[in-house]
């Protein structure tokens, strides 16, 4: 080293150049000398500054390894840098190389805290004076008249031991730099823990991400700390709950083993932390961090990322805070990065400055990128509820109703009847229902930010409920109705619109009582809100006539609701808008019989085609209820290929298991059994009894038709073989 204050290092690749050292007065001591005063300058460097180390230091083995192998080759010159989340264990890692290196490998041990520059300097020169420097030089040092890292770094190069020095909470690395304190040596290693990822601080270095830790050596970290709490899956259980964060774990271990008076199980504290509402799992988790000793800041779940929070704004990012609260307005689950590019964010964040938010975010460890298709953003949900916790009560209307926005953005719009994509909805599902529990959790959320709440909900639920997920739309509808009325009324126009998608999963999930009750309810609100001749109230008009047509046996009501509803809206919307053509699909089925014209159905097959076009959701439906028209007036051959193509159509819109495929597919096999194809039918019959078991279950109404229809074809197609008929027959 050069003695100067300007001085670089090289190792393998320069690690810092600094352009100088800053002139800090300190105090120091040296072979037992006191010259610190008390609380001045750490206890030892001797020993890692870690509270309670860990039990036993889970997984970790990749990186374990490549640590053991360069301390127990004598390995020099090199800079290891171990970022990740707060939280996430970087320090016990570094605790347990600390372990290694002076247990096992025969080497000095020197442990440096580095959260602020005064704690850095006071470490490094505890350092210096560890390894020989005399008073003299330090008093030097510590007055400004030589540069203290070049004499930490001379002293560490002359050391009569190899060394591993580490430097843990290093989440300022501008610190490291301006005063060239992080240098290589040809006598030791050095250790770096930080949540700043960012590369371009580390020249030189090997860069460890340390991140959550798999499901069973999390479940066994609680089984460490509390080993008479309960069982490993329960603890499995409770670590999937945190996120399998270290430290969550280490605060829920520590709450399980020192409770005396009335001791938790796994199970109990389990259910504790899925209470929501009625116990903050946050405050929940910050009841053990007293059993974690160390630095509290930095063990309670919720102010360990507010050091990372001060850093950006000191960084000029003020906003990197807003955005991380925006984000907690969704789930922990992989978020979509366009999401993040929608205009309405402006009202929380300028889009100019979006960017570099978010790169503080990445750079801090707050968040991290997915890779794609689609790009997305992953969060911790502990960081999540921990931010979401500490967000000023005056901006949570503004968040929720800007995270609604922007979600509704993306999220697929299947409201309207013509829509026809298939979008991709496994995305949009956790962060609407997490954006649901934000709205109910925080205060101050108004009735205008839960109605854009509820309209984006809504998005979701039809979207689903059109993918056949009838089980996933119905979730969804029924969490938006229990959240939404704590915020509305339950007869508000949003809260209505949900219920009806409510009602029409309940039918197709064959919960028909229930899907009556939920219609006739929203019937009956939607007449007293809107009156009667309203679109919204034919719209329960026409979800209520399927139920008590098909499933109720009351089809005389059914038909007399639907024809209000096309009556209706034929007057207020026009007879070919898509809303009127559904219902006249309705109608069309409802009134099927021996009786029913051959071309009752021609003249909607063909305004179907006109307004929204062959092989069209809509258009799908208007062909298979001519083609059952057909067939219940007697003519089977006309029916015949018209079903086909209808088969042919649902499973190249739908696919072959959705449930209007295998409606069709059903249709298909009666018109083909009562023309005497009795071996195709019973295939067709088969095909669509399988499909039902394994997608709805065996016990669903519709699956235990299918298996009744199918036992009729097998009985005929054995009927005709014992007679010694014809079987094969020819597909027309």
């Amino acid at each position: 080293m050069n003695g100067s204050t300007e001085g670089r290092v090289e190792g393998n690749g320069r690690v810092f150049q600094s352009s100088g050292d800053q002139h800090i007065t300190e105090h120091h001591h040296h072979h037992g000398q006191p010259a610190f005063p008390a609380g001045s300058a750490p206890d030892s460097v001797r020993r890692p500054a870690v509270g309670r180390a860990p039990v036993v230091l889970r997984d970790r083995l990749e990186l374990m390894t490549q640590l053991r192998s360069a301390l127990a080759d004598d390995g020099a010159d090199q800079v290891y840098v171990l970022h990740g989340l707060g939280g996430c264990g970087k320090t016990a890692v570094a605790s347990e190389a600390f372990r290694v290196a002076t247990a096992e490998g025969g080497r000095v041990g020197l442990w440096v805290n580095a959260p602020d520059l005064a704690s850095l300097r006071a470490g490094m020169l505890a350092v210096a004076a560890d390894r020989g420097a005399g008073e003299g030089e330090l008093a030097a040092a510590r007055n400004g008249l030589r540069a203290a890292a070049d004499l930490v770094w001379e002293r560490l190069d002359r050391s009569d031991q190899p060394w591993l020095l580490v430097i843990d909470n290093a989440d300022n690395p501008a610190i490291l730099r301006e005063g060239n304190w992080l240098r290589t040596s040809p006598r030791g290693i050095t250790l770096v823990t930080t949540r700043q990822v960012a590369g371009h601080w580390w020249p030189g270095a090997t860069l460890h991400h340390v991140g959550v830790l798999p499901r069973e050596d999390a479940a066994q970290v609680l089984c460490d700390l509390a080993p008479e709490r309960g069982t490993a899956e329960e603890a499995a259980e409770i670590a999937d709950q945190l996120g399998r964060l270290p430290l969550a774990l280490t605060l829920a271990g520590g709450f399980l083993a020192h409770q005396v008076i009335s001791p938790w199980s796994m199970a109990e504290y389990g259910r504790a932390l899925g209470r929501g509402n009625e116990l903050d799992p946050i405050e929940l988790l910050d009841q053990g961090a007293g059993y974690s000793g160390g630095d509290a800041s930095r063990h309670l779940a919720s102010t360990t990322w507010e050091l990372s929070l001060n850093a950006l704004h000191d960084q000029g990012l003020p906003e990197a805070a807003t955005l991380v609260r925006l984000l907690s307005c969704w789930s922990h689950d992989p978020l979509p990065l366009h999401l993040l590019a929608g205009s309405d964010i402006d009202a929380v964040v300028p889009r100019a400055r979006v960017e570099t938010a978010l790169r503080g975010l990445l750079d801090h460890s707050l968040t991290r990128l997915v890779p794609g298709p689609p790009r997305c953003l992953r969060t911790h949900g502990v960081l999540l509820d921990s931010i979401a916790r500490s967000a000023p009560a005056d901006q949570h209307d503004l968040l929720v109703s800007t995270a609604a926005e922007l979600l509704s953005a993306i999220v697929p719009d299947m409201s309207r009847p013509w829509a026809r994509e298939d979008p991709p909805l496994t995305p949009y599902v956790p962060h609407t229902l997490a954006l649901l529990r934000r709205a109910t959790q925080w205060t101050g959320v108004g009735p205008a930010a839960m109605t854009r709440v509820l309209a984006c909900t809504l998005r979701l639920a039809v979207a689903l409920h059109r993918s056949g997920d009838y089980a996933s739309a119905l979730s969804v509808a029924q969490d938006a109705v229990t959240r939404g009325t704590q915020v509305l009324e339950a007869n508000h126009p949003a809260v209505i619109a949900i219920r009806q998608r409510a009602g029409r999963s309940l039918y197709r999930l064959g919960r028909y009582e229930e899907a009556e009750a939920t219609h006739r309810l929203a019937l009956a609100d939607c007449t007293a809100v809107f009156g009667p001749s309203a679109v919204e109230t034919l719209e329960s008009c026409a979800g209520l006539s399927p139920v008590l047509a098909w499933s109720l046996d009351r089809k005389d009501e059914a038909v007399a609701l639907v024809r209000r509803a096309v009556e209706g809206r034929t007057a207020v919307l026009g007879p070919t808008h898509p809303s009127t053509l559904i219902a006249r699909t309705y109608l069309l089925e409802f009134t099927a019989g021996p009786e029913t014209h051959p071309d009752a159905g021609a003249a909607l097959v063909s305004d179907c085609h006109g307004e929204v076009g062959p092989g069209h959701p809509i258009t799908l439906d208007a062909e298979l209820n001519h083609g059952f028209a057909l067939v219940t007036a007697g003519r089977q051959p006309r029916a015949l290929p018209l079903v086909r193509n209808v088969v042919t159509g649902s499973e190249h819109t739908y696919g072959v298991d959705h449930p209007k495929t295998l409606a069709a597919r059903s249709l298909l096999s009666r018109v083909l059994g009562e023309l005497g194809r009795f071996q195709e039918a019973a295939a067709q019959a088969e095909l669509v009894a399988d499909a039902r078991t394994r997608v709805l279950g065996p016990g669903h109404p519709w699956t235990l038709w299918s298996l009744d229809r199918l036992a009729e074809r097998q009985r005929a197609l054995d009927g005709r073989r014992s007679t010694g008929g014809d079987v094969q027959g020819e597909t027309p």
